[in-house]
C-alpha cells in the first residue's frame, strides 16, 4: 500500500471554478515528488488540500492507508515551506527555528540540541542570534526550511520556495534541499514552475495543465517519452520543436524538406495517418550540423539563421526553415553566422510524432 493515495480529487469552489480534476496519485514513503506546471494549473491548490488547508470537494486523501479529509493539519504531521518564508520578524534564528517545538511543549534542552543542529546542517550556526531583516534571501529561506525539518515530521510540503531567490541562489539551495531529503528521509511533496528544479530535484514528477494531470513519470521518462504535446514542450530547455503538417503518400513534406515516415515508423501506423494532421518534434540539442562530422539515418532540414545566442558550453540558434521557426543548440564553436544558410540533420530516433487533433504522442513502432 502506498504512504500517501489521492484518490479522485477535485476542488470547486464556492462560484464554481474547477481548480483541480480526478487528481489521482500514489506516493511512496521516503519519495521527492514534483507537482509541475504553468501559473494557475492547480498545483499549489494541490499542495494545500494535502496540508489540510484547502477543504477537498470530492475525493479522498489517505495517510498510510487511513483517510484524512477531515484532519487538520497539525493532526496530518505534515511540515510545509511556504514561497514567502513566512518568519517572525521580530524573532531571532533560534527563535523562528526552535518555535514550533516551543507550542508542542518540548523541553528547551532537547529544544537548543535540535536547533543546534539544525543550524549546523544548513549552515545557520553563526546566524543563530540574527533576525530575520539582517538575512539574506537564501538564509531566510534556509531558516523556513529549517523550522519544517526541525519537527521531525514524516511528510514536507514545499510550495515554490526558491522562487524568490536570484538565479545563485537557486541553485545553491536546490542542492541543500535535495541532500536534507536524502539525510531525513521524509516524502516530500515540492511545488515549482521551473522544470528545471523538477528534473533535478524529482524522483517522479507530476505534470498538470489546467487542473488535470498530463503525466506522471521520472525525469528520464518525461524527457524522453512524452505522452503528449504539452509535456514534450514543458520539459527540457530550450523548448522541443514544433513543426505541423500532413501525412501525404507516407511522408511529410515541410515546406521542400521531406520526411519519409517509412524509416521511422512501421506501415500500419503510416497508413492510420495518412492524410491526417500530425506534429513532428525535434530536441534543439538533438540536431547535428551536416558537415561537421558523419551524418546517417537522419533527416535533413535547409534553414536560414536569424539569431545566435552564445551561452558558453552552447550557442542556441533561432533558424528559419522556409516560415517555419525552431531552435538548435550547437557547440560554440560551430555557431553560424546571421542570415547565413545551413542544413542540419535530425537522427530518426530522436524524431517524435504528435496528433494534431488529440495532441498524444503517435507511438512510430508496434514492437
Amino acid at each position: 500500500m502506498a504512504y500517501l493515495t489521492l484518490q479522485g480529487i477535485n476542488k470547486i469552489y464556492p462560484n464554481g471554478f474547477h481548480a483541480v480534476h480526478n487528481f489521482n496519485l500514489e506516493i511512496e514513503k521516503g519519495e521527492f515528488i514534483v507537482f509541475v506546471g504553468s501559473s494557475g494549473c492547480g498545483k499549489s491548490t494541490t499542495l494545500r488540500m494535502i496540508a489540510g488547508l484547502e477543504n477537498i470537494s470530492s475525493g479522498d486523501f489517505l495517510i498510510n492507508g487511513e483517510r484524512a479529509n477531515e484532519k487538520g493539519p497539525r493532526e496530518r504531521g505534515i511540515a510545509m515551506v511556504f514561497q514567502s518564508y513566512a518568519l517572525y520578524p521580530h524573532m531571532t534564528v533560534y527563535d523562528n527555528l526552535a518555535f514550533g517545538l516551543t507550542l508542542e511543549g518540548v523541553d528547551d534542552d532537547v529544544i537548543e540540541d535540535r536547533v543546534n543542529k539544525t543550524a549546523k546542517i544548513l549552515g545557520l550556526t553563526d546566524y543563530l542570534d540574527r533576525f530575520p531583516r539582517a538575512l539574506s534571501g537564501g538564509q531566510r529561506q534556509r531558516v523556513a526550511v529549517g523550522r519544517a525539518i526541525i519537527r521531525k515530521v514524516e511528510i514536507f510540503l514545499m510550495d515554490e520556495p526558491l522562487s524568490n531567490l536570484d538565479a545563485k541562489q537557486r541553485v545553491t539551495m536546490r542542492s541543500e534541499i535535495t541532500q536534507i531529503h536524502r539525510e531525513t528521509g521524509a516524502t516530500t511533496i515540492y511545488v515549482t514552475h521551473d522544470q528545471t528544479e523538477a528534473m533535478t530535484m524529482a524522483d517522479r514528477i507530476v505534470v498538470m495543465k489546467l487542473g488535470y494531470i498530463q503525466q506522471v513519470g521520472t525525469p528520464y521518462d518525461l524527457y524522453f517519452n512524452p505522452a503528449n504535446l504539452f509535456v514534450a514542450g514543458f520539459i527540457g530547455e530550450p523548448p522541443m520543436n514544433f513543426i505541423e503538417s500532413t501525412v501525404n503518400d507516407g511522408k511529410l513534406n515541410i515546406n521542400d524538406n521531406i520526411v519519409d515516415l517509412v524509416a521511422i515508423a512501421d506501415k500500419e501506423v503510416i497508413d492510420k495517418y495518412e492524410h491526417e494532421e500530425v506534429v513532428l518534434g525535434f530536441r534543439p540539442e538533438a540536431v547535428k550540423l551536416v558537415g561537421k562530422g558523419e551524418v546517417r539515418n537522419a533527416f535533413t532540414f535547409n534553414c536560414t539563421v536569424e539569431l545566435t545566442e552564445l551561452l558558453g558550453d552552447n550557442t542556441n540558434v533561432y533558424v528559419d526553415i522556409r516560415g517555419v521557426k525552431a531552435i538548435l543548440k550547437v557547440e560554440p564553436h560551430d555557431s553560424p553566422a546571421i542570415d547565413s544558410k545551413l542544413q542540419f540533420a535530425v537522427p530518426f530516433e530522436s524524431i517524435y510524432l504528435f496528433d494534431k487533433a488529440t495532441e498524444k504522442r503517435i507511438k512510430l513502432r508496434n514492437s
